[in-house]
């Protein structure tokens, strides 16, 4: 596994810098301009500039430090979309915790694991998830909680005592911690879904972040006049990096909705003059029910494919990406000055190497399908490590150093790449990466199961949804009446919502190929 970037001798392109670096330098050079602007859907908007925020994630990362947070401590931040995410985020970088943003959908158990594995030691939530954090993360020393649910009033009985509500936290930011700089510092953490039964825990450096912001904008042909918009969730590297961190780098604005609503789209985007999108197909979808207007100030729009003719309507141009969270940018984007192939997720990236291989390692032909890895630089241009699990880190990596992303791709003509298939048995729902053998693990545990499978069927608006197919012990016949609520109750507990089967299919017999595997290809064709 390459690691040039800590060799010494050798310059990296963000040496003396840093996340909190970036920050203070905006707020010098963009003191007043809009950096966040907080759109929740009830009350008026409320924009934070770079002079404002920054001064604000100072008395944060002062006031964390008095309530014993130290560096390399690690702070679970488990928030839906809005501001006080951000401030928690870049305060931690501030003083050099460790911010750990988890998925606000995710169950009791996999919270739990999420606190455990990382070893955080305080959590900032919402009231609507305070009990949960509080009952399944009993290690920490304190739990701190904002005064809302992604911008709506908490719901009756969510009282917050006064010591442990989020204002308390905030002191001087005259005394706002020092460190001397080190790009290659951690800096945060996101859980992405793996092919094991636990999501791995994905390590970014401080010089990730800054790779984020400047590649991604430089991809997106980003600049200080832009207006992004972000309602994707801020835990995961698509808003985190390719809307807030590239808006950051370029000293523009960025737009921070509670989450996607279609109904609101179009108003948020007139009234801040949006210029760029990162979207999904799932909201795409759900935008082609509602009048589009005939004038607007989008620029461009990123998602999954370029060019998708079922969205010519909107009247923007949309480029095509393929990242993950491993790699903090796009390792594949469309030409924003260029045609592209329609459908196609662009071309291989020029700050990496791509290769596309068979299963013996046999270069893959043009129009042929293979599994996709990259090259990149630990701890710069790919994640640091898997933290806490240097077998999987080392795994993830092939002979010559490429990460093995576990996707295949097709290669198309003119150096476009088009989407294949996960060879890690992955599914995409609505935007979210779930492991079909997370899922297996809890249905095998429930009584009266003896094997089970899961694969993705199509859906027209989450891309794919799980189903399981269950062996039952003895055979359909003698499947206790119950076993079908009995495993969907499993996974409801066990299991983030959008990883629970939505449909439950009891075979006698599963297709086999080699070694008696489970053939998932031919379970996916009785899903047509």
């Amino acid at each position: 596994m390459p690691n040039s970037a800590m060799t010494p001798g050798v310059v990296g392109p963000f040496a003396g810098m840093d996340v909190p670096w970036l920050l203070r330098m905006r707020a010098e050079t963009r003191r007043d301009h809009p950096f966040l602007i907080w759109a929740p859907f009830d009350t008026p908007a409320r924009p934070w500039t770079y002079g404002e925020f920054h001064d604000r994630v100072g008395a944060l990362s002062a006031g964390l430090v008095k309530r014993g947070i130290k560096p390399g401590d690690y702070v679970l931040i488990h928030l839906d979309n809005c501001i006080e995410a951000m401030l928690t985020w870049f305060a931690c970088a501030e003083l050099g915790a460790i911010a750990v943003t988890t998925n606000t959908r995710s169950a009791a158990a996999e919270l739990e694991y999420f606190a455990e594995h990382c070893d955080a030691v305080a959590a900032v939530t919402q009231p609507a998830y305070a009990e949960l954090v509080s009952s399944n993360c009993r290690k920490l020393r304190w739990i701190a909680v904002i005064s809302h649910d992604a911008g709506a009033a908490p719901a009756a009985g969510h009282v917050v005592p006064q010591a442990d509500r989020f204002e308390s936290l905030f002191a001087d930011s005259a005394d706002r911690p020092r460190r001397v700089i080190d790009p290659f510092a951690s800096c945060s953490v996101q859980y992405t879904s793996g092919t094991t039964s636990r999501p791995k825990a994905v390590l970014w450096t401080h010089a990730n972040a800054l790779w984020g912001g400047k590649v991604n904008a430089a991809h997106q042909d980003l600049h200080a006049a832009d207006v992004h918009m972000a309602y994707l969730p801020l835990f995961h590297t698509n808003a985190l990096a390719y809307s807030v961190l590239s808006t950051l780098w370029v000293g523009g604005s960025c737009v921070i909705q509670p989450r996607f609503s279609a109904r609101r789209f179009w108003n948020v985007a007139a009234e801040h003059r949006c210029t760029w999108n990162s979207t999904i197909g799932f909201c795409m979808k759900a935008l082609l029910e509602h009048e589009i207007p005939k004038q607007h100030t989008f620029r461009l729009w990123g998602t999954a494919f370029c060019e998708p003719p079922a969205f010519a309507a909107f009247g923007v141009k949309i480029i095509g990406w393929w990242g993950m969270t491993e790699t903090i940018t796009h390792g594949i984007i469309g030409e924003v000055d260029q045609r592209n192939t329609p459908m196609s997720i662009g071309r291989a990236a020029t700050e990496y190497s791509l290769r596309v291989t068979d299963d013996d390692g046999t270069p893959t032909a043009t129009g042929e399908t293979g599994n996709l890895s990259i090259l990149g630089v630990p701890g710069l241009s790919l994640f640091k490590e898997y933290l806490h699990n240097e077998k999987a880190t080392r795994e993830s990596f092939d002979e010559h150093g490429y990460f093995i992303t576990g996707d295949r791709v097709t290669l198309l003509d003119n150096g476009f790449i088009s989407f294949g298939d996960r060879s890690k048995d992955m599914l995409k729902v609505g935007g979210e990466n779930v492991a079909a053998s997370e899922i297996e693990q809890i249905v095998i545990a429930v009584p009266g199961v003896r094997e089970a499978a899961v694969v993705g069927k199509k859906h027209p608006m989450l891309d794919e949804v799980p189903v399981v197919f269950i062996i039952p012990h003895g055979g359909t016949g003698k499947a206790p009446a119950a076993l079908h609520d009995h495993v969907m109750a499993a996974c409801r507990n066990a299991l983030a919502d959008f990883k629970v089967p939505h449909e439950i299919r009891f075979v006698d017999e599963m297709p086999r190929s080699t070694l008696e595997k489970v053939a998932k290809a031919e379970l996916r064709k009785l899903l047509v």
